[in-house]
């Protein structure tokens, strides 16, 4: 109990939301004993408490962390939902290959028993209709617009893998996007060289899909990013600046 009351108050500290903003349950999602020393790491970089309690996440929620690689967020999210909700985690075979080792170890010994790892490709994310009140993609959306044939990365459909997301959602189920910010007026095309994409171009790639968009957060804004460096440049890794929305299915 010692342990949880400190990483709490240390958590509301540093967080620039009031505690009175961050929910009862995000608080404890993140305060849990059982996280890894490594995703501890990664909160100060990630505005955990800040991004969940922007999704309005709860308990007894069916999310699915599309692109989510080896869990970090998903944890995070099903932690937040509780026993009574779950979280699907999706990856395609190069996420997958890429995450095995983290997703080995997150899964070990039985933890984390409402999340449901996934392998699926992107032409069948086999989501069902109607079944899941957020789906979060996290600096992967940009990733429908790159290809890397050679390194097993072929062409997504991207109208698809949206209209499906769509699909999955329940009536007025929520959307989260959060990307690598490229130049005004650079579409798609920046997602090819350096991972990231045009904020404007995802607003109407998205609402051309049957979402609007419901609101905004600023926290990973870095207006230093001149937004000309590849993402992986160690000169701006870390420090890009991104772009959150979150949209609600009409």
């Amino acid at each position: 109990m010692r342990h949880f009351a400190f990483t709490l108050a240390c958590l509301l500290f540093a967080a620039p939301l009031p505690a009175a903003d961050i929910p009862a349950n995000v608080a404890l999602a993140i305060a849990a004993a059982e996280r890894s020393p490594a995703d501890r790491e990664r909160d100060a970089r990630e505005k955990p408490a800040e991004l969940l309690a922007f999704t309005g996440v709860a308990p007894g929620m069916r999310v699915a962390d599309v692109f989510g690689g080896g869990g970090y967020w998903s944890e995070l999210f099903a932690r937040a939902v509780g026993a009574s909700g779950s979280v699907t985690l999706i990856n395609n075979s190069p996420y997958w290959n890429f995450s095995k080792d983290e997703l080995k170890t997150r899964f070990a010994d039985g933890r984390l028993q409402n999340v449901m790892p996934r392998v699926v490709e992107t032409r069948a994310l086999d989501l069902g209709s109607g079944q899941y009140d957020l789906i979060v993609i996290f600096m992967a959306y940009h990733d429908l617009y790159w290809v890397e044939e050679e390194g097993g990365w072929p062409a997504i459909d991207a109208n698809s893998f949206l209209n499906q997301l769509h699909t999955a959602l329940k009536p007025g189920g929520r959307l989260l996007i959060v990307d690598h910010s490229a130049k005004d007026g650079s579409g798609k095309a920046a997602a090819q060289d350096l991972h990231r994409i045009e904020e404007a171009f995802a607003k109407q790639d998205i609402t051309s899909h049957g979402f609007e968009l419901e609101k905004t957060w600023d926290g990973y804004r870095h207006r230093g990013d001149d937004l000309t460096k590849m993402v992986f440049d160690p000169a701006i890794r870390g420090k890009t600046d991104r772009f959150t929305h979150l949209y609600r299915k009409r």
